[in-house]
């Protein structure tokens, strides 16, 4: 294997590695939102109970993004470092990185999975289940639990294989398990009768196969980044600067934890288990759009981190502007869809009418501002890519906790139901402006500078 692939990072023109690197993430991305995508259409046409089903999936999502954001408090802070230290030739230490990367995720994992299996229903129950829904999202969320160090494992490292220069491999292991989980649901969910389960099964049963095929690749020496031996090491200098790093998509996928936590309660309130589907719903179909930006981000993410270690800042620059593009275009197209064909959207996960028609409304008021949030998306994810943490953290947190949190409080107590719909356009309005200061004012830090020079140094933060 060609050992100065990474090299390309630094001399091939930005369209092209961005074409390169962000279709494979691209697709990948789309793959697995269809993934749970795929889950919500097969559990809301479960016969008799698939509307208090797909709410009860809605309910898990509090606790699914928690478990999310404490693989990307690891994961994300890992992808990041690699790309800069294989732009600075640093090849040990990208080393040590993957190793970290899998004891931490090994230990995260299993002490987030005994806690919260010991306390399961009352956790659901405070994230808004019902005494119907109750034994859906008990049912499902135990087998995905029990599964929960595999989950880290697999994205952990899919990440870190796309970030030392292999695209198309992550991307392919991604496309195995949405197309084996796609396959396999059908036959767990209705011929074998597992219903809820099935889909639970299914879904821990490919990730676990794709694990142990990345554990097969990154044990290669010939790959430029492969385990040390031994494999599991715990660096807590490393594992600090990951996780620094990490702690800005950490603690906006928390964020995502208590602001569905406050949905789920606040739409209990005002609507009830159906308005807690359709909620479900939006934004299973939202995501998929939401995930192909981050498709995007993934093939910015060693670009602009392997020439921000170079100090080729003209590079990084570009590399933003062309995702920053791309991005707005994606969710364009998300605002389009959702303003003019609400109904045909939502009617992909269930045949019951009274939540097609309270899942089309809160389609088309909850996306209403979504035309432009791609460009918050990218630049968010580009100071994490730089190491700015501090930014990066404030910018993945203000839409969710300065603006929408407020909102999805206040704007019910005039509005009903509808006020928690509308909360949604008016922060992503917010945050986009936010993101707009804190671009322009990096974009001036960089004209003043010429490649080849460190004023802040690598990860500093003076923007």
């Amino acid at each position: 294997m060609n050992r100065s692939a990474p090299t390309e990072l630094a001399t091939t023109s930005i369209t092209k590695l961005l074409r390169m690197y962000a279709i494979p993430g691209i697709i990948a991305q789309t793959a697995a939102s269809l993934y749970n995508m795929v889950d919500s259409i097969f559990i809301g046409h479960i016969p008799e109970v698939g509307s208090y089903a797909i709410s009860g999936l809605a309910v898990t999502f509090p606790l699914m993004n928690l478990s999310v954001a404490l693989g990307t408090l690891v994961g994300m802070g890992a992808m990041a470092m690699i790309s800069i230290l294989l732009g600075e030739k640093n090849y040990d230490k990208a080393r040590s990185v993957l190793s970290n990367v899998l004891t931490l995720n090994t230990i995260i994992g299993f002490v987030f999975t005994l806690v919260s299996v010991a306390f399961l229903d009352p956790i659901l129950r405070f994230f808004g289940a019902s005494d119907q829904t109750l034994p859906f999202a008990h049912d499902y969320m135990v087998i995905i639990l029990l599964g929960n160090i595999i989950t880290h494992l697999f994205y952990g490292f899919n990440g870190l294989i796309r970030a030392s220069g292999h695209p198309k491999t992550a991307m392919a292991l991604t496309l195995f398990t949405v197309l084996s989980n796609a396959a396999l649901d059908p036959i767990f969910i209705f011929v074998l009768g597992l219903g809820i389960r099935g889909a639970a099964i299914a879904t821990v049963l490919c990730q676990a196969v794709a694990l142990a095929y990345s554990l097969r690749f990154l044990s290669d020496k010939d790959n430029i980044l492969h385990f040390p031996r031994p494999a599991f090491q715990l660096d807590w200098g490393i594992a600090k600067q990951s996780m620094l790093i990490g702690m800005g998509p950490f603690l906006m996928n928390s964020a995502a934890c208590l602001v569905a936590l406050m949905i789920n309660q606040q739409l209990s309130t005002y609507g009830g288990d159906l308005a807690i589907g359709a909620y479900g719903i939006i934004n299973r179909l939202t995501t998929i759009f939401v995930m192909i930006c981050i498709g995007f981000n993934q093939g910015m993410q060693p670009i602009a981190g392997y020439n921000y270690g170079a100090r080729k800042y003209s590079r990084v620059k570009r590399v933003f502007i062309l995702t920053a593009k791309w991005e707005t275009a994606v969710t364009i197209l998300c605002f389009i869809i959702s303003e003019f064909f609400p109904t045909a959207a939502v009617s992909i996960f269930t045949n019951d009418e009274e939540l097609i028609s309270i899942a089309a409304k809160g389609l088309m008021i909850m996306n209403a501002g979504i035309a432009f949030i791609g460009f918050g998306i990218t630049s968010s994810h580009f100071f994490q890519c730089l190491g700015m943490v501090k930014i990066s953290i404030f910018m993945s947190l203000s839409r969710q906790l300065l603006f929408l949190v407020p909102l999805i409080y206040l704007l019910p107590l005039w509005m009903g139901q509808k006020g928690v719909w509308i909360s949604f356009p008016i922060a992503d309005a917010l945050s986009v402006l936010v993101a707009v200061i804190f671009i322009t004012r990096l974009f001036r830090k960089f004209s003043t500078l010429h490649n080849g020079e460190d004023p802040f140094g690598l990860g500093g933060e003076t923007v």
